[in-house]
């Protein structure tokens, strides 16, 4: 908060009395959920009961935050206070309990919480949809016209504000219990200590919570933390990708999720994920990565001349439209079966284009013209010319979706050679069966024809063209010079390459066709949707499995991109504080986990191959048991000490760029990817 504004806030104090806060009611009764979790320095409590759902994050250390986010609207409300001398540590005294405004408009929570800090001195408040809090977090931006003046008086500092199209907007108050508030700052009471009670409100509409029962089946693992962070992201509008930082629609998130849990998932719940993905459908058959809306929605829409809050819908991800069609067909020939004519037949509405209906059937088919029509090229002339690319002007374009994810690499190794052989496997499969014939229009004969033979070109051209090879020689060298710039014992690493030379798959291919040669996690979705020939199969495990820096392999999980073979510079980019770095995500040790379990399935499989999957299995499970406790986590990183990696909360170092969501869809999805039985 600047100088200026906050003499203005304090000329305006002896104006504003305690009846500035909202007057309401809170809940008389338990939540229907609740809980708390501690990642690093950030102490996590959720609240879920009827209208109210919201995540309160109390910051400790240096730099303390207080923020709550709500699923309604993805809105939120944050204050960063000014640096501190010495780090403090907050402690949650009474736990989240839901909140309504008086006159009902507003919902939220209220909450009491000490922190050990002798001043806090409020530094900017930010009360808007979570995108902009998100920005300030990062980047210390936001647009002004969203901006709250403070509102101080005798003991409390309050920030409210009417949405910007003069809906119900946001409000946070902090009354203070114990300490005073002096000069805008408040001051510690005589114990050394701030006792703050905490009222978040947002007038944004809230969302239709999927009760547990109606979302899980009895198959579903015991896993109280995994089961928590489900529920709170669940609802009958739309799964939510992950709190606070992703409180709405993803459609990667959902697909992903889905499919991974979908051995534990109620019908209705597997059709909700899918219908959220089929309602933000674009009229070319693209699916949806992400939708703009709230306040959010609103300024966009004004900056493009148009009024309302209508959806802002993002297009610019490329895999999520190549795994739409597979999921839907595992779930039409697996739990949906004998739902299939129904679940197509269902009419959905365009999040769009209000009172735009189609039924499934037809949205299906839109979206698998899309994908043979991308597909088409490569299967005409198998190139690196023809692959497909991310979308011009991007760095980004799958799930490795932070600038440098992919190296600088414009041709995806999991969009190309696994997504797109899937979905195309996938057409083929679905238009043999007749599902589709109520829902095909005059032509789509032809093109659906060729799918299968399409999907066999992709299925054995596009792989070889991310091939890496490199000498025992040099790929040792490489081993030596990164373990020594990570301070690692390389020993353990150079042991597992032995005198063979090193083979893996690029993670991607960039501009001049030159493949980036970064080891990564993304053998996954070639387990769990294809059906790799089974010497590559045993190479590409043999790749991924060994231990980092050779492979992928630490004490504290799988890391996900292993840059040792690219160079210095790239190393840079890709560091144990880098959101797609070596780091480990939570769902990608749950793909590769999936995968392997359904390769083992296989029958043509000879023994040496099939022992080398059920030792890599065994392997895996043993650093994903060791980590339970940060599964539902989205990602974490780790440090290394006395010869062993050990997990840490990403985020909590100086040189990570964010931080993680403590609550995400996909790392749930342990309720249903289980441990193996004895073989």
């Amino acid at each position: 908060m600047g100088g200026e504004k906050m003499a203005r806030a304090l000329r305006l104090a002896s104006a504003l009395v305690a009846g500035t806060l909202s007057i309401g009611a809170a809940a008389d009764h338990a939540p229907e959920r609740r809980y708390q979790l501690i990642e690093g320095l950030n102490l996590n409590a959720f609240v879920r009961d009827g209208k109210v759902a919201a995540h309160l994050l109390l910051r400790s250390g240096r730099d303390p935050r207080i923020l709550v986010a709500f699923p309604a609207g993805n809105s939120g409300v944050g204050l960063w206070f000014a640096p501190l001398d010495r780090p403090a540590r907050w402690t949650l005294e009474r736990a989240p309990t839901p909140f309504t405004s008086g006159n009902g408009t507003m919902q939220g929570i209220k909450a009491v919480a000490t922190i050990n800090a002798a001043r806090l001195t409020p530094k900017q408040a930010v009360l808007s949809n979570v995108r902009y809090l998100r920005d300030y977090q990062a980047v210390s931006r936001f647009p002004p016209e969203v901006g709250a003046d403070a509102q101080i008086g005798s003991d409390t500092i309050q920030f409210r504000r009417p949405r910007l199209d003069g809906a119900p907007g946001y409000d946070l108050a902090l009354r203070v219990l114990d300490g005073r508030i002096e000069a805008g700052s408040i001051i510690a009471g005589r114990n050394g200590r701030i006792r703050l009670e905490i009222t978040a409100l947002t007038g944004d509409p809230p969302l239709t919570p999927l009760p547990i029962s109606q979302l899980l089946n009895a198959h579903a693992a015991p896993d109280p933390a995994a089961r928590n962070a489900l529920a709170f992201l669940s609802y009958r509008e739309k799964f939510l990708a992950g709190s606070w930082r992703f409180n709405t629609y993803f459609g990667r998130d959902t697909l992903m999720s889905v499919r991974l849990l979908m051995p534990a998932l109620q019908p209705a719940a597997i059709e909700a994920g899918l219908g959220s993905v089929f309602a933000r459908l674009s009229p070319g058959g693209e699916v949806a990565h992400e939708e703009g809306i709230g306040e959010f929605a609103v300024l966009q829409n004004r900056k493009a001349g148009r009024s309302g809050d209508g959806a802002e819908l993002d297009y610019g991800m490329i895999d999520d439209d190549y795994m739409l069609a597979p999921i839907v067909a595992d779930y039409l020939e697996g739990p949906g079966q004998d739902r299939g004519a129904a679940f197509l037949a269902t009419r959905i509405e365009s999040a769009a284009r209000p009172g735009d209906y189609s039924s499934t059937g037809a949205l299906l088919v839109r979206n698998l013209r899309f994908v043979i029509g991308q597909a088409t090229g490569f299967a005409t002339n198998p190139s690196i010319a023809t692959l497909i690319a991310i979308k011009p002007g991007r760095m980004s374009g799958e799930w490795r979706d932070s600038d440098e994810g992919l190296g600088r690499g414009i041709y995806p190794y999991d969009v190309n050679a696994a997504l797109v052989p899937a979905a195309l496997d996938a057409a083929d499969r679905l238009y043999r069966s007749g599902r589709l014939d109520a829902y095909l229009q005059p032509g789509d004969r032809a093109i659906f024809t060729d799918a299968g033979a399409m999907a066999t070109t992709w299925q054995t051209k596009a792989p070889p063209l991310f091939r890496v090879e490199m000498t025992a020689v040099a790929a040792s060298a490489a081993i030596r010079a990164y373990a020594a710039s990570l301070h690692l014992r390389a020993e353990p690493a150079l042991k597992a390459l032995g005198d063979a030379p090193l083979r893996f798959h690029a993670l991607s291919i960039d501009a001049t066709g030159q493949p980036v040669p970064i080891i990564n996690s993304d053998e996954g979705f070639a387990l769990l949707f294809g059906n790799p020939p089974p010497a590559d199969l045993d190479r590409d495990i043999a790749a991924v499995m060994r231990p980092f820096p050779a492979g992928l392999m630490t004490d504290a999980g799988l890391v996900v991109a292993n840059a040792a073979f690219a160079g210095e510079a790239v190393q840079a980019r890709f560091t144990p504080g880098a959101y797609h770095g070596a780091v480990i995500w939570s769902w990608q040790q749950a793909l590769l986990a999936a995968g392997l379990e359904r390769q083992l399935r296989r029958q043509d499989l000879p023994a040496p191959v099939r022992h080398r999957l059920i030792v890599a299995q065994a392997a895996l499970w043993r650093v994903i048991d060791a980590t339970r406790g940060l599964q539902s986590s989205e990602l974490w990183s780790w440090q290394y000490r006395n010869g062993r990696y050990q997990p840490i909360a990403f985020g909590a170092g100086k040189a990570d760029v964010d931080e993680s969501n403590a609550a995400q869809l996909w790392s749930t999805v342990y309720l249903a990817v289980r441990p193996p039985r004895r073989r």
